[in-house]
């Protein structure tokens, strides 16, 4: 057992850390409050590389894992700019690709994803279904050669920025009519797919939509994989990394609040010559924030191994754990900061208040702290299904 990264990984790390740095926090929000987004970051951040570790050499990646990704997620997140299309494109629709896309699929798309000239969006929650793949309404049935999609989706993040969605529908069964889950790379420019934004009370350049989809057609090629059988292991097949690096940002993102906090609770003086973060009511719920965060960070490591590894069970589990850990700390390193800084903590300035719906959000998406609960309780603790 070793908890050292390899060379490769350290370098990797430095590099994207320095990206960030080079842009930093206020970039990111005056993105956000512009209404703009990070383009400028995205692009260099997809020449130099970074975007595409994950994705195979033979289309323009790095070759390397989920545990490379995360890498990116969380020095990035680090440095105040936690991107979520990391975890959505790279993360969630290239591994999708990559695993069970046509050859065809995978030279079309894979290259783009890897230099960050393409972006894909991924779609499954519904309004009354939320992600629960079972109830799924949006259905997708045969018109001759094409494919006809019809349903809603709601919380569809980055879909202004994408040139292709990851639709999840359900399709027929011929052999025993039950509905299957099938997905589809759709156009978003697609006839019949409509969208409005929502408005979010969350500071993000990266917005978040309903989208429409009224007798949306597509040609057979937009099914993802050889056949329907390819739907639900392609499904799952998402479902490890977008958890590993959602918990990877919000492992970034405490650990950019923590930083920040000290930086000032070291330097900050108001009673004599000591600093306030001599006084333990100050520095105590700093370091116990600290070390929930280096927990996490524990847990998407053993998590982005094993999915690495090949070990897909084990990494489900430790995937939901890390996920729930990052949440967690992530929400307690922001708050703690912005209690820490007192009055300069709620100001845009010192860029920690900035993330509070961010990080609570991380509570709730992609899948809330009760639902992991229930899994854990299931899985590990051979409890019955609560639900």
């Amino acid at each position: 057992m070793t908890f050292d990264l390899t060379p490769e990984q350290d370098q990797l790390r430095d590099a994207v850390r320095a990206l960030g740095r080079r842009y930093g926090h206020s970039y990111f929000v005056s993105k956000a409050k512009s209404g703009e987004h990070t383009t400028e970051l995205w692009a260099e951040a997809g020449r130099l590389g970074y975007l595409g570790v994950n994705i195979p050499t033979e289309y323009g990646g790095g070759g390397g894992g989920i545990t490379e990704l995360a890498i990116v997620c969380e020095e990035l997140a680090a440095t105040g700019c936690p991107l979520l299309l990391l975890v959505v494109s790279p993360a969630i629709a290239a591994t999708v690709l990559a695993r069970h896309g046509t050859e065809e699929q995978r030279k079309r798309h894979l290259p783009g994803l890897a230099d960050g000239t393409q972006k894909i969006v991924f779609a499954i929650t519904e309004p009354d279904a939320g992600s629960n793949f079972h109830r799924l309404s949006t259905v997708a049935r045969r018109d001759g050669d094409d494919w006809l999609l019809n349903g809603r989706k709601c919380y569809i993040s980055g879909f202004d920025e994408a040139g292709h969605v990851l639709v999840v529908a359900r399709t027929e069964d011929s052999s025993t009519g039950k509905l299957k889950p099938a997905l589809f790379l759709v156009p978003t420019d697609a006839a019949g797919l409509t969208s409005s934004k929502l408005d979010m009370e969350i500071v993000s350049p990266e917005n978040q939509f309903l989208l429409f989809l009224d007798d949306v057609r597509v040609p057979a090629d937009a099914l993802l994989g050889e056949s329907l059988d390819a739907g639900l292991p392609a499904l799952f097949a998402g479902l490890n990394p977008e958890r590993i690096t959602v918990a990877a940002m919000g492992a970034g993102t405490g650990r950019y609040a923590i930083e920040r906090a000290t930086d000032y609770t070291a330097t900050r003086k108001v009673w004599g010559g000591r600093s306030i973060g001599s006084h333990q009511g100050v520095s105590h719920p700093l370091a116990h924030a600290a070390v929930q965060v280096e927990l996490a960070r524990l847990m998407i490591q053993k998590a982005a191994t094993l999915y690495d590894a090949g070990r897909d069970l084990e990494a489900g589990v430790a995937g939901n754990m890390a996920k729930y850990a990052a949440g967690e700390a992530a929400a307690l390193a922001v708050d703690t900061a912005v209690q820490a800084l007192g009055g300069a903590g709620m100001t845009t300035e010192y860029g920690v208040a900035t993330l509070l719906g961010a990080v609570r959000a991380g509570r709730i998406a992609p899948v809330s702290r009760e639902m992991i609960l229930n899994f854990v309780a299931q899985h590990v603790l051979g409890q019955d299904k609560s639900y």
